[in-house]
């Protein structure tokens, strides 16, 4: 439903939208006034309510953007390893034979792709 202000009763309201049928053929919809049942002949005789938006805040006062990780860092964890399984039951090192979770690190990291150490 579409908030609308009527043209014929001035009310603040929504429009009401139903489906014209000839047959079993829908041909179009008829567009009325919830409160009045005035009926609008097209989409564009609609009086649409709008909203004004009001911004409290601009882009001068949203905070600068935080890196925490460089981008290597970011690289270096388990889950980009060439060594991660990853299975339904466990996450597992293949390299050191244990069990692991995608955000840890390690000091014999090699990335996907790339040959081993």
């Amino acid at each position: 439903m579409l908030e609308i202000i009527c043209t014929a009763c001035g009310a603040e309201t929504l429009l009401k939208r139903e489906p014209i049928y000839e047959g079993f053929t829908k041909s179009g919809e008829a567009l009325t006034c919830v409160s009045c049942g005035h009926l609008y002949a097209s989409e564009s005789e609609v009086p649409v309510k709008t909203e004004h938006k009001i911004e409290v805040f601009t882009e001068a006062d949203r905070p600068d953007r935080v890196e925490i990780f460089d981008e290597d860092e970011k690289q270096r964890v388990c889950r980009y390893c060439q060594h991660y399984i990853v299975n339904p039951f466990a996450q597992r090192c293949d390299l050191h034979h244990r069990f692991v979770d995608a955000t840890d690190y390690c000091s014999d990291f090699s990335k996907k792709g790339q040959p081993s150490n």
